[in-house]
């Protein structure tokens, strides 16, 4: 089982510390590529949390019983075969939305971000914190892409949930600044999808910085009992 502690830890690692869009950098093909509107960013990210939850399960659970020289692709091939499960169901269930998000759900197989964390994760700890692991790195990248999504479709377009009927058939998106908006290209092209990113990077480091010189100007006052001492996080690849 998995403490309330260690659940924070990891958690908050996932979502923010060690975001792998924001703070790692990781996968940035799908995030600018797919990231055109909101809907299409949450999707594929739902996507990637289903396959990383459930391939860092397997890869914990089968941890014991994989040579470590064959390691890389036994993770490889268990990723593939959950990708195709989802892929599968996106063609059967989703099928308009399978045919705009096309090649980038295949592509989750190479990922740096799902091998990233089986191969440093979920190889090392016990399947409860690796599902965990897989979660909140799932959830910090579906919050990543739906902010750029949408921050892109707003400036790009004038809506927001462009595609929703595809998901929800009888809904559709709201159009924010009438029909008489000529939109901006540049922010549904690739380099608004950089420009976009670039913000949302420099908003976390400015965050990060804020805590730093807050805590630099309010140090512990001498004397006074120190915090405890939080509980060690599961094993983790630097």
């Amino acid at each position: 089982m998995i403490s309330r502690e260690e659940f924070k830890n990891i958690a908050g690692k996932g979502i923010w510390t060690q975001n792998s869009s924001i703070a790692q950098i990781l996968g940035l093909c799908p995030l600018l590529a797919v990231t055109t509107n909101a809907v299409n960013g949450v999707m594929l990210s739902l996507a990637t949390i289903l396959v990383m939850a459930i391939s860092n399960l397997a890869v914990s659970a089968l941890r014991n019983f994989i040579p470590h020289e064959i390691r890389i692709p036994v993770f490889i091939l268990i990723v593939a075969a959950l990708v195709t499960v989802v892929d599968l169901l996106f063609n059967a269930n989703l099928h308009e939305l399978y045919l705009v998000l096309g090649i980038f759900i295949p592509l989750i197989v190479t990922n740096c971000i799902v091998l990233a964390r089986v191969e440093a994760f979920a190889a090392k700890n016990e399947p409860a914190h690796s599902t965990t692991d897989g979660i909140a790195m799932g959830v910090g990248l579906t919050l990543v892409l739906a902010v750029l999504g949408a921050m892109r479709e707003i400036v790009g377009s004038g809506t927001l949930f462009s595609g929703i009927e595809m998901i929800f058939p009888g809904t559709e998106g709201l159009t924010l600044f009438g029909d008489n908006y000529p939109g901006f290209l540049v922010a549904i092209l690739p380099p608004g999808a950089f420009i976009a990113l670039g913000f949302l990077i420099a908003g976390r480091n400015w965050i990060e910085a804020r805590k730093q010189a807050r805590a630099r100007a309010n140090p512990p006052a001498s004397g006074a009992p120190q915090a405890s001492v939080e509980p060690s996080a599961p094993a983790e690849a630097a």
